[in-house]
């Protein structure tokens, strides 16, 4: 009587971050950074004070980074739409100019 041998666990990622699927399907290590600036950047964009803009890039940041931890892999859409979603709880024009700024760029 053979055994199957257990399928091998996906290697974890180096410090707990997940790989992102970008568009072109390369990957790279998931970094917040970003996440923090293109919301920041929209609140600006959408005559938000430079504090209210810190303030909500700073708590959409929080809730990707929870949201995104634990997986290994996610791809950029994924965040992207995370992102709108936790941008619209707090302003929902801004979370439309953060949505529609691929389509016009």
């Amino acid at each position: 009587m053979s055994r199957k041998k257990p399928k091998a666990r996906p290697k974890r990622i180096s410090g707990g971050r997940a790989l992102i699927i970008k568009r072109k399907g390369h990957k790279e290590k998931f970094d917040e950074r970003k996440v923090y600036a293109s919301v920041y950047a929209s609140c600006l964009n959408g005559h938000l004070s430079e504090q209210e803009a810190e303030k909500i890039a700073s708590s959409v940041t929080d809730d990707v980074k929870k949201r995104v931890h634990g997986e290994r892999e996610i791809t950029s859409d994924k965040i992207f739409r995370y992102v709108i979603l936790y941008l619209a709880r707090h302003n929902k024009e801004i979370a439309f100019l953060y949505e529609t700024h691929l389509d016009v760029s």
